[in-house]
């Protein structure tokens, strides 16, 4: 019970009694009597009002309240109080293995700078919560925090020393050296003589060299093609080209002054193709500073001289819009050249789907003569044409392709080939041969993949 409410009881009950004592006269300040006796008269004034008992229970309630939270502070206190302790701990055992690492990192075996980093991260974190918990500058969080950030500058000097790290630098480097080594060998093995078709074929292709993917950095172009200009204009000996799409269908093409431009995706110039002149399938080549792709509607072979914009046709009675690729689409007129010229690769409905390779005079663009191959084009998975010779290809299993048949224009021979090479993915759309450094350049969904080739000897 409250002071207040214990005095106002304690005048209830005393207040007869009261009435009794003698008290000076409030007026002239003496004692009167009445009746031959003492009469003491004693007066208590209140106020008219009610007594605010409501408004003293809410301030109990407030106290009450206020000692709980304090309390609460209290015990919160305590338990930073245990925390940081723990966290001065940990941080006192991080300085010891620094120490050891900065004194003998030789005998420090486990070294782990990127763990460190990480504990250093969480410690630092951890006193950023007790700062915000606290709500108020501390001197011994500050010092922490100077201590947690001196400590980082320390790991990633000792990182930069690290004896350990520098050993197994070396060994990634003899690693990249002995690569370095197989490649120039590879390069030996393989090293072109270019011009010169005195070999007997085709007898190796080298493992494939996944450049990047295409140019629009997008996988689900899939159809399309990339290499270089198989008969270069002076000056852009080193021109790369470029075209994709996500449907057998010919858009555009991009041109790169350089390998480099190509791997950067800066083009030097590009060529929208305008409409009625666009075109189908995947297999079209530079060739002469000008491009060979099959145009559709009507169905012919066209040609874009890169340098007048010029289009040139010609159309294909012969040819046949039934037999394809096993992995193309639509690709009913393959284009490919070699040492010998320009050529362009169709089946026809009298051959009944057998590919004929025919030799294209590029002067006036008509096929200037042609040959009849027993080669299935449904059965085909590309073919091209090097040293006047057809090459034919066919599904291994996912990761392999075979060169399975081979057509010697020059002496009407053919012969059953095998000849494996692997595939970066499952198919491909755009295989030709390139002659000015003898490699393949395919098109393997959406990637640049390139082969070296070693031809036998006569």
């Amino acid at each position: 019970m409250s002071p207040m409410l214990l005095l106002l009881l304690l005048l209830s009950l005393l207040g007869p009694a009261l009435a009794w004592l003698p008290v000076e006269d409030w007026e002239s300040g003496n004692v009167t009597s009445s009746g031959g006796g003492l009469e003491c008269l004693c007066s208590v004034f209140l106020p008219d009002s009610n007594f605010p008992v409501n408004r003293v229970q809410h301030m109990q309630q407030i106290t009450s309240d206020l000692k709980r939270e304090v309390e609460i502070q209290i015990n919160k206190m305590v338990s930073y109080d245990t925390k940081l302790e723990v966290y001065l701990e940990k941080l006192m055992d991080l300085t010891v293995r620094v120490a050891m690492m900065d004194s003998s990192p030789d005998d420090y075996i486990k070294l782990d700078f990127e763990l460190l980093r990480i504990e250093l991260r969480e410690f630092e974190a951890l006193v950023s919560q007790l700062r915000d918990s606290l709500n108020a500058s501390s001197p011994a969080l500050d010092s922490l925090f100077t201590e947690i950030h001196n400590m980082t500058l320390i790991v990633n000097q000792l990182e930069t020393f690290d004896k350990k790290n520098l050993e197994v630098i070396r060994i990634e480097f003899l690693k990249l050296q002995r690569k370095l080594k197989e490649c120039q060998e590879g390069q030996e093995y393989f090293k072109p003589d270019i011009g010169n078709c005195n070999n007997t074929g085709i007898v190796t292709v080298s493992k494939p060299t996944l450049i990047q993917i295409n140019a629009h950095l997008n996988a689900g172009y899939q159809y399309g093609g990339w290499g270089k200009d198989s008969k270069p204009v002076r000056g852009h000996e080193s021109m790369y080209w470029y075209g994709a799409y996500s449907s057998p269908s010919v858009f555009e093409f991009y041109l790169y002054s350089s390998y480099d431009k190509l791997i950067q995706r800066s083009s030097f110039t590009h060529h929208g193709l305008p409409q009625g002149y666009e075109g189908s399938g995947n297999n079209y080549i530079v060739h002469g500073n000008a491009v060979y792709f099959q145009a559709s509607n009507p169905f012919r072979m066209s040609k874009l001289n890169l340098t007048s914009s010029v289009y040139t046709h010609r159309q294909m009675t012969k040819a046949s819009e039934t037999y394809t690729y096993v992995y193309s689409p639509k690709q009913y007129l393959d284009f490919s050249a070699d040492e010998k010229g320009l050529w362009v690769l169709y089946s026809t409905e009298e051959a009944n789907g057998k590919i004929v390779a025919a030799k294209i005079d590029e002067k006036s663009f008509a096929v200037e003569d042609e040959w009849t191959t027993n080669a299935f084009k449904p059965l085909v998975g590309n073919a091209f044409m090097a040293c006047g010779v057809m090459y034919a290809t066919r599904p291994g299993d996912l990761n392999t392709e075979e060169i399975y048949y081979s057509y010697d224009t020059r002496t009407g021979e053919e012969k059953q080939m095998s000849v494996y090479f692997q595939k970066f993915q499952d198919s491909f759309v755009n295989l030709h041969y390139n002659p000015t450094d003898q490699k393949l350049y395919m098109y393997n969904k959406g990637y640049y993949v390139s082969y070296n080739l070693r031809f036998g000897e006569e």
